[in-house]
């Protein structure tokens, strides 16, 4: 599959898939655990198929490595969506995760004594100053919101900062996921179907853990308002048919961007991300409604001019442009 078809694959299925995943959390805020689960099983259940061969052949990647990799992942993945139960609205999860430069950078100086040239410790002061200041704003959204008396109104904003150090910790496991992936994507090459398999099938154990909560969205789920599904004619409860679109757009999302990871350079990979992000942050605000001051458009200008900064797309521009001019007056 070419870098055409794989950015494709990012764009439409990740900003479809924000769209459905805010459909289910609007009506049910809960529902974090039982779409983690359904889109793990899915894209596992894809992978033990296609890629393992029905679990005959064997992992490039020793599965020790796998086990740490998909340790960190799950955790990850668990806790950025249970952090909507914490009172966090939709768009400012999306700002929050589009941190991850910092949180990678942190890392590298800590872990791998990495330094790095000024340009990149100023694009992390503006994407710094970004989430600062959407961070800020939605505390005030969330004072005036959901205060209907003082106790109750500390009880939310309490309930927020909880969400927020959540948020937290899983940008900083998700970025010393991607310096250990890292290291073995540098001793064993990369192989991006076998890591997309063993990264969503070997934590489904760990969804017992959430297994009451699972089986009460179940409940809930099947007491959703039946509708037809277009085509085939059958009724099922509607909050399955999101549930469906999300596991599938997700698995499209997921694909994209760990073909991408093989055949792009990561300045590629990065920038396709953040207009990725961008692009959904836009569809969410404008198609939900959701409650979005003119200090929120500048926090994320500001962040996504920072991630930009840091890709260097700018420098990347200007040398194209010096290499067409150069070709033009060769002719």
């Amino acid at each position: 599959m070419g870098t055409v078809s794989a950015i494709l694959l990012v764009f439409v299925g990740c900003c479809t898939n924000v769209v459905f995943l805010e459909l289910l959390v609007r009506d049910f805020p809960g529902c974090g655990n039982i779409v983690t689960f359904a889109q793990f099983a899915f894209i596992a259940l894809e992978g033990f198929i296609f890629e393992s061969n029905f679990g005959r052949k064997k992992s490039i990647i020793p599965i020790r490595n796998y086990v740490i990799m998909v340790t960190m992942f799950f955790t990850v993945s668990v806790i950025n969506n249970y952090a909507l139960n914490f009172n966090i609205a939709m768009p400012l999860h999306m700002i929050f995760r589009s941190g991850s430069l910092i949180a990678n950078m942190i890392l590298g100086i800590i872990i791998l004594k990495k330094r790095y040239s000024a340009s990149k410790y100023m694009s992390v002061v503006l994407i710094s100053a970004g989430i600062f200041i959407c961070t800020i704003m939605s505390a005030k959204q969330v004072n005036v919101a959901l205060n209907p008396s003082e106790e109750e109104g500390v009880y939310a904003f309490m309930r927020w900062l909880l969400g927020i150090a959540m948020l937290m910790f899983a940008l900083l496991m998700s970025a010393r996921m991607g310096i250990f992936q890292e290291t073995l994507y540098k001793q064993y090459g990369k192989h991006s179907k076998e890591a997309l398999f063993y990264n969503h099938c070997l934590p489904l154990p760990g969804f017992l853990l959430f297994s009451s909560d699972i089986y009460n969205h179940y409940i809930h789920f099947n007491q959703s308002t039946p509708v037809e599904v277009p085509a085939i004619g059958l009724t099922v409860p509607v909050m399955w048919l999101y549930l469906l679109v999300n596991v599938i757009t997700q698995y499209v999302c997921i694909r994209g961007v760990f073909i991408l990871t093989t055949e792009c350079a990561s300045l590629t990979v990065t920038l396709v991300v953040t207009l990725r992000k961008f692009l959904s942050l836009i569809i969410s605000v404008l198609y939900f409604q959701n409650p979005f001051t003119v200090w929120h458009w500048v926090g994320t200008a500001v962040v996504f001019l920072g991630t930009l900064l840091y890709t260097e797309v700018w420098t990347s521009v200007r040398e194209a442009l010096r290499r067409t001019d150069a070709k033009q007056k060769k002719q």
